[in-house]
């Protein structure tokens, strides 16, 4: 019996890894593939190396968390432990089916919640600490990547200008590519250092694999995904985030991995989804804020009548900036309509978002103690 649980818990294991793959290859590795930098193969590799080392060096405080401070690792049996798998396999279901990409870190954390107020073993003060950097980091993401877009957006991309190269490749565009291809492990890093807990944490605090052997397991699984389900994703070119301009795509990477890498430090389960939108949106209304004033892009944010915003401002030209540093005006004097295209965004398309990042751990949680208190197996 044993050895039949610790194969489902293994497979159920491979399965959360290869998902994360799937869905975090297009996220990272979405610019350079759509600006004809790398080969999807080369993303792949480059996914699967950078994930592998985010998981093995940073990852391992994420995993000592979901593994042990959370709840005792005494109750993880392996029975509990492929229980919370299954959980968070569940929530990729869901998300798969609606079609928005639910927090795995946040589900994993519901599910082991639930083991422990269920066993009455739950560290309501760690729990506080995670909930805590939930709220506060999305509203970071968001005002970080507002600033970048209202005084430096601009700025960057007339000095960056990334575009696709050219036959004969300029300075310039060498150091972007070098630029892009680096952000995109950089990201790759941070998803490793965040997501291979969500894969193997409850394996590890129970016992039944040791770390090292689960962040392999969690690298092979995320490599898994990166070279087969990841191909669609980057056909798409990286789906949400390289739906904008190459340069804003880039500063919304830099921002996010790294709210995401420092909470894993911090030992904090955390959603790069999350960040990642979060600084989309922030990064859009900043940048379609410069038509305004101060007092007139304060008002837009507490929600009164103001100029529209949006996300798609960022593409205003084409490219999402002006041609030259020269060119740009001054806050307060860009021209409205070439800003302006509609609301910030769909606001049914984000409510639905944000019911299902607040659902899925939540049914995750509630589900979780129901099995663990009326289940006599657990």
């Amino acid at each position: 019996m044993f050895e039949l649980l610790l194969l489902v818990g293994l497979a159920v294991a491979v399965f959360v890894g290869f998902n994360i793959g799937g869905s975090s290859t297009g996220v990272a590795f979405g610019p350079a593939v759509g600006s004809g930098t790398v080969s999807k193969i080369v993303a792949a590799a480059l996914m699967t190396g950078f994930a592998l080392l985010g998981g093995w060096t940073v990852g391992r405080n994420v995993v000592a968390t979901m593994g042990g401070e959370i709840v005792p690792s005494s109750q993880f049996t392996l029975a509990a432990s492929v229980a919370v798998l299954f959980f968070v396999g569940v929530a990729l279901l869901i998300s798969n089916l609606f079609g928005v990409p639910a927090s795995t870190s946040m589900t994993a954390v519901g599910a082991i919640a639930g083991l422990g107020v269920a066993t009455g073993t739950l560290d309501w003060a760690k729990m506080g600490q995670i909930v805590s950097w939930w709220l506060v980091s999305p509203i970071l993401a968001f005002w970080v990547c507002a600033v970048i877009g209202r005084y430096l957006y601009p700025y960057l991309d007339a000095f960056l200008q990334l575009d696709s190269p050219g036959d004969e490749v300029t300075l310039r565009e060498r150091v972007g590519t070098v630029l892009v291809v680096a952000i995109g492990c950089y990201m790759a890093f941070s998803a490793g250092a965040s997501n291979t807990a969500n894969a193997i944490a409850p394996l590890v605090g129970s016992g039944a694999i040791s770390v090292d052997f689960g962040v392999l397991l969690a690298g092979a699984a995320i490599g898994l995904g990166a070279f087969t389900i990841a191909r669609r994703t980057l056909d798409t070119v990286g789906n949400d985030l390289t739906d904008l301009p190459l340069t804003a795509a880039l500063v919304v990477e830099v921002i996010s991995a790294s709210i995401i890498t420092f909470l894993s430090v911090l030992g904090i389960p955390a959603s790069l989804a999350v960040s990642a939108t979060m600084c989309i949106v922030g990064l859009g209304w900043g940048r379609a804020s410069r038509t305004m004033t101060p007092s007139q892009a304060a008002s837009a944010a507490m929600g009164r009548d103001g100029p529209g915003l949006s996300v798609d401002a960022l593409a205003a030209d084409g490219r999402g900036g002006s041609t030259g540093v020269s060119d740009i005006p001054r806050i307060g004097e860009e021209d409205p309509d070439a800003l302006t295209a509609g609301d910030l965004f769909d606001s049914r398309a984000t409510a639905r978002v944000v019911v299902l990042w607040v659902l899925t751990p939540t049914i995750s949680a509630v589900a979780a103690f129901l099995v663990f208190e009326f289940l006599p197996i657990f």
